[in-house]
C-alpha cells in the first residue's frame, strides 16, 4: 500500500528498470576473470554470489546473448545487466524558480530531491522531472550538482554553450592560490571572473577556536578513501603524501552559537565533491546529523553519501554571465538556518 505524501511529492513507486553496459578492456582481461567477479568489482554494492544468482535468473547478456551461468571473460567482451524494475523513494517534486531569462534557469532545489540519476534513483530526479515538463528544445539541464539533501540554488541552462561555460566557471579551482599569502589569495579568489558560492549550515556544538563574527580558513586536501560498499569514497585526504589528493579551500564564518549546534556560513573557493561536509568535519564540527563524515573528515563505515539528516543550504551565488556582467542570486533560508 502506498503511503500518503505531502502535496508536491512523487510517491515511492517502481520504475521501468535499466540496462547497465560494460566492455572488457585489454588490461582487465590480462588475468582470466569470471563474469561474477568482474561485475562484483565493477558494482561494489553486490558481491559475486549475488551476481551468480543474477546470471542464473537471466539478467546478464554477454555479447548480446543471454546467459544462465557464470563463465570467463575476454578482451572486447560486451556485458549488459538488465536490472529489473526497483522501487524509488518518494521525493519532493516542486521548487521555487529564482531566475529564468529564457536560457538560465535557477531554482531553489528542495532537500531530498536528487539532481541526476544515481544512488538508486532513476526517474525520481530533477533531470527527469524537467524532461517531463519541458519541450525538448527548451529543456533546462543542470549545470552543476547539489547533494540530494542539500537545498538551495541550483543553476540550469537551456543552451549547451551556456552550460559548458558556466560549468567551467563553477568548478574552476583556485588551488594555485593556496600557497599565496591570505590577503593575496582572497583578493584573487574574489576577483574578476570568480564565482562566489555561499552556503548556510548547522554543525554539531563542538568547541571552536573562533568567536561569532570570526572566520576560519579550511584547506584540508580532499582525496579518495577505501569504502566497503562503493570501493572508494571522497573524504579528507589520508595524509600529505596522498598522490590523488585535491587541494580545496573553504571559509567558515561562525554566525551564532546555539544549544543544538553552531550556525555557520561557508564560502567555497574550490568545488570538490562533498567539500563542505568534509571540510567542516575536518575542522572538528561536522554537519549536525551528517551520518557519513565524522570529526577529522573520515567516512563512517556503512554510511553512504546520499544518506540524509543534516541541514545544508546553497544560500547565495554570484555568477559571471557568458555575455558579460554578473548575476546575484539568493535562495530564501529554511527557518532552522535563519
Amino acid at each position: 500500500m502506498t503511503e500518503p505524501q505531502p502535496p508536491g511529492w512523487l510517491p515511492a513507486q517502481l520504475n521501468q528498470g535499466w540496462t547497465y553496459s560494460d566492455r572488457v578492456s585489454q588490461a582487465q582481461a590480462q588475468v582470466p576473470v569470471l563474469i561474477s567477479v568482474f561485475l562484483a568489482e565493477r558494482y561494489r554494492h553486490s558481491a559475486a554470489p549475488l551476481w551468480r544468482q543474477r546470471l542464473q535468473e537471466g539478467e546478464i547478456l554477454l555479447n548480446g546473448r543471454r546467459l544462465d551461468g557464470d563463465g570467463p571473460l575476454h578482451a572486447g567482451d560486451r556485458l549488459q545487466w538488465q536490472r529489473p524494475p526497483w522501487r524509488e523513494e518518494a521525493v519532493p517534486a516542486r521548487w521555487r524558480v529564482i531566475h529564468d531569462d529564457g536560457d538560465l534557469y535557477v531554482i531553489d532545489k528542495p532537500s531530498g530531491l536528487p539532481v541526476l540519476p544515481a544512488g538508486g534513483f532513476l526517474e525520481h530526479t530533477l533531470l527527469r522531472l524537467l524532461e517531463r515538463s519541458c519541450a525538448a528544445q527548451a529543456l533546462p539541464r543542470p549545470v552543476h550538482r547539489l547533494g540530494r539533501h542539500t537545498s538551495g540554488l541550483l543553476v540550469c541552462a537551456r543552451r549547451p554553450q551556456s552550460r559548458a561555460w558556466l560549468s567551467a566557471r563553477l568548478r574552476e579551482s583556485t588551488a594555485q592560490l593556496l600557497n599565496q599569502p591570505g590577503s593575496e589569495a582572497r583578493s584573487a579568489a574574489t576577483g574578476a571572473g570568480a564565482c562566489r558560492k555561499v552556503y548556510r549550515a548547522l554543525t554539531v556544538p563542538a568547541p571552536l577556536q573562533v568567536a561569532p563574527g570570526e572566520s576560519l580558513a579550511i584547506t584540508t586536501p580532499i582525496g579518495r578513501r577505501p569504502h566497503a560498499g562503493l570501493g572508494q569514497i571522497w573524504a579528507a585526504a589520508a595524509g600529505p603524501d596522498d598522490p590523488g589528493a585535491l587541494p580545496a579551500w573553504s571559509e567558515m564564518l561562525l554566525l551564532e552559537r546555539r544549544p543544538q549546534g553552531h550556525l555557520v556560513e561557508v564560502t567555497i573557493h574550490t568545488g570538490r565533491p562533498h567539500q563542505i561536509r568534509i571540510h567542516l568535519a575536518s575542522a572538528g564540527v561536522p554537519l549536525l546529523g551528517d551520518p557519513l563524515y565524522r570529526p577529522g573528515g573520515e567516512p563512517r563505515p556503512g554510511a553512504l553519501p546520499g544518506d540524509g539528516g543534516y541541514l545544508l543550504h546553497a544560500h547565495r551565488l554570484r555568477l559571471p554571465l557568458p555575455a558579460g556582467g554578473w548575476l546575484d542570486l539568493e535562495a530564501p533560508l529554511p527557518p532552522e538556518l535563519s
